[in-house]
């Protein structure tokens, strides 16, 4: 079901791995199971552990602000804002953007998110004691609240999101980048940018940065459904910084198979947002091509032992040959 629309193509799920694309049930055997050690999760199923390790290994990611772990901590929030005028707040231990609250502006008692909206200081404290209580973390566990700088996207993809930031997601194969999509928020997805809530999904060459194809609920669009942008003309800059970021995730986790998502700050370029150990399979109906022959090619003829650099520079360079 998951890919019948847009590679209907194929008639059969042998036809569909002859193509290379590869299923859930696949994924987790031959890949995630095989090459990402599961005591190595916590490392980026925790924000905190993630932004910590990060900053080791010189990778750019949104500023900590503080941490709230403690339900007595909430009604210091103020505190822990301090002088910072616009902010995230997060799960910990949160996944496909549950939980994500994003303030635009606030004074003592009116926070403004990004759409627009205004919230108490009574609608932020519940919210917050929500993702204490594992509301949004994965398996329902107790959590604590992540505040972070929000990060101020550049101009140059005003035009092809609604609300939310565009984000590049990579996937990674035992350090070399292997697959990248461009993720954009649209108004059926609340501003968020999460293809199964409608987000756009945009196919990037993997040597260039610059759109293959385009989908929306699993179909093929030409333009961006609230901006009528054309999304063939997307061009991410700074490719070789964001392929970068993709590629020394892999030596910060030590998983052989991960999923880099990473935002353009006006100011700071290519930022880490955050580490997945089990990426989705949707980057595969963005680019209309499946990623285990990509994953096979890299693992029986790409160089071993590379740096992330060179690994970055072999992958930008065999997209010329």
């Amino acid at each position: 079901m998951f890919f019948k629309n847009f590679f209907s193509s194929f008639a059969s799920p042998s036809s569909l791995r002859k193509a290379g694309v590869l299923g859930m049930n696949r994924r987790n055997y031959k890949f995630i199971s095989k090459y990402n050690d599961r005591k190595l999760y916590p490392l980026v199923d925790d924000k905190v552990q993630t932004k910590t390790l990060a900053q080791q290994h010189g990778i750019t990611t949104p500023h900590l602000i503080g941490v709230i772990e403690h339900q007595y901590e909430v009604k210091d929030l103020l505190k822990v804002i301090g002088d910072n005028k616009d902010f995230v707040i997060k799960p910990a231990h949160g996944s496909g953007g549950k939980g994500v609250l994003v303030i635009k502006s606030f004074s003592k008692d009116c926070f403004v998110k990004a759409s627009g909206e205004t919230l108490t200081f009574h609608d932020v404290y519940k919210h917050i004691s929500n993702i204490l209580s594992g509301l949004y973390s994965l398996g329902g566990q107790y959590d604590v609240a992540v505040i972070e700088e929000l990060v101020h996207f550049s101009n140059i993809f005003k035009d092809y999101s609604y609300q939310g930031i565009p984000d590049v997601r990579i996937i990674v194969y035992k350090g070399y980048p292997a697959m990248a999509m461009m993720r954009l928020a649209t108004k059926a997805s609340g501003g968020r940018a999460n293809l199964h809530q409608g987000a756009v999904g945009v196919g990037l060459d993997i040597s260039k940065g610059t759109a293959l194809k385009a989908v929306m609920n699993n179909l093929p669009i030409e333009f961006h459904p609230d901006t009528n942008a054309k999304l063939s003309e997307i061009s991410v800059p700074y490719w070789r910084e964001h392929l970068l970021i993709g590629a020394k995730a892999y030596e910060m986790t030590g998983l052989g198979y991960l999923g880099a998502d990473i935002v353009l700050d006006a100011e700071k370029g290519p930022m880490m947002l955050e580490l997945n150990a089990r990426p989705g399979l949707a980057i595969q109906i963005a680019n209309g091509l499946g990623i285990e022959g990509v994953l096979k090619r890299i693992e029986h003829y790409y160089p071993k032992g590379l740096t992330p650099e060179e690994r970055v520079d072999f992958v930008l360079n065999f997209g010329k040959k």
